[in-house]
């Protein structure tokens, strides 16, 4: 198997291939430190179609498992499907619920699940006009890592925004979605789907904000845990069913079927649960809780999600009843830049039930595992209660140590269950 990434998520997804009953043998590209002892590393860019293709057959790949969203919306899943090399992924048209804010909202209203109010413009002026009342949200409408999503307080801030998105067209937008503010706890629901089924699997609860308190900028996550107390087994079964199966019904009527894992973040309004956006793969840091809880088979749920039909037969999912706490460490100066090459200390003293997975890491010229990006490493414990796992995922946290290391000391704060 070959899983593209190099991040957190797919060393999570990695050590959950690890324990399929079938053993099977992990490459991972590009991969990084940690994942290096794992799986064998190839050198190559995952968002680089024709190399991904010609890995996966000069290795004998029998599926490849796509982390990040880039080679999604590239097409790598069309491309190994025409060299005949199964994918866990949705095709490029399917990728398009992420790849495109503006197509996912207009899918979103077809297939009449519950979003915020929303207009698209192409212009400053057209921006301002949308927007009814402060605070409001705009989105730059392609990819942009987590961190194109902006809270506007008020016009000049409104300005600056829509300025920088459609003036300055930073991450290469040319229009931008202008949504409502909603208000409540945000929710992270995954579901594993073949074209017609969805499968829910645990939910949980990201962290966006850099700083306590949500304060800050917004970044790709620092932090989740899992379950949400509120939202069991059942609720998240009538949630995917509300809100999963008629986007994945409405993307099978248009012929472009949606196969791989659809994220749905949702606003937990006073008025019931609302879709902020759709991602079309594994959350990061979502995965990092979510995964170490499940007690099934993912290599074999993977595979039954690739083919038409394949989770027809699926009963719920089996869970682990405790609690996962995830906390992520990141770089000096993280979001707006990043410290590459400190070194990383203490990995060496952490307990081995605690899930220690790497993203932006590297080792130096000594062998000494080194910081290589902004989000450096997740911090996951398992426990019967949140406040356990809490404890222990900050402890671990607390033992590791690097020049400038960030993270925020609230994640899972005050949550019961």
């Amino acid at each position: 198997m070959l899983v593209l990434g190099g991040g957190a998520r797919e060393h999570a997804i990695v050590q959950a291939l690890r324990r399929s009953r079938r053993s099977p043998e992990l490459l991972c590209a590009p991969g990084n430190a940690g994942i290096a002892a794992e799986a064998t590393v190839l050198q190559l860019d995952a968002r680089d179609v024709d190399a991904v293709v010609a890995a996966a057959r000069q290795h004998a790949v029998s599926l490849v498992v796509v982390g990040p969203e880039a080679p999604l919306v590239a097409g790598v899943a069309d491309a190994l499907g025409e060299a005949g090399i199964p994918c866990f992924g949705p095709s490029a048209a399917a990728a398009r619920l992420e790849g495109s804010k503006a197509f996912c909202k207009e899918v979103m209203t077809t297939a009449r699940v519950p979003t915020a109010g929303y207009q698209v413009v192409t212009e400053p002026s057209a921006g301002l006009a949308a927007i009814e009342d402060y605070p409001a949200v705009v989105k730059a409408d392609g990819l942009a890592a987590g961190k194109g999503v902006l809270i506007v307080e008020d016009e000049g801030q409104a300005r600056q925004a829509l300025d920088a998105l459609l003036v300055e067209h930073r991450f290469g937008t040319q229009q931008v979605v202008v949504e409502e503010y909603l208000e409540g706890p945000e929710l992270s629901l995954l579901a594993l789907c073949d074209g017609h089924t969805a499968i829910p699997l645990a939910s949980a609860q990201d962290y966006k904000r850099i700083g306590d308190g949500d304060r800050g900028l917004n970044t790709g996550g620092m932090g989740s845990y899992s379950p949400v107390p509120a939202v069991g087994a059942e609720r998240a079964r009538d949630m995917c069913r509300a809100i999963h199966q008629p986007v994945l019904d409405e993307m099978a009527r248009r012929g472009t079927p949606f196969h791989g894992v659809l994220y749905a973040g949702l606003m937990m309004t006073a008025g019931g649960p609302r879709l902020l956006e759709f991602n079309v793969r594994f959350g990061d840091p979502e995965t990092q809780a979510i995964l170490p809880r499940l007690e099934d088979d993912l290599l074999e749920l993977m595979q039954a999600a690739i083919e038409p039909g394949g989770l027809s037969g699926a009963g719920p999912l089996p869970w682990t009843p405790d609690s996962a706490v995830t906390v992520v460490l990141a770089s000096r100066g993280y979001p707006e830049s990043s410290s590459s090459g400190d070194v990383i200390t203490g990995l060496e003293q952490i307990p081995p039930d605690i899930h220690v997975t790497h993203a932006a890491t590297a080792r130096n010229p000594q062998g000494e595992p080194v910081t290589a990006g902004g989000r450096v490493l997740s911090v996951t414990a398992l426990a019967p209660e949140v406040g356990a796992a809490r404890a222990a995922a900050y402890a671990a946290a607390d033992m590791i140590q690097f020049e400038g290391k960030q993270l925020r000391r609230d994640i899972a704060e005050g949550v019961t269950g």
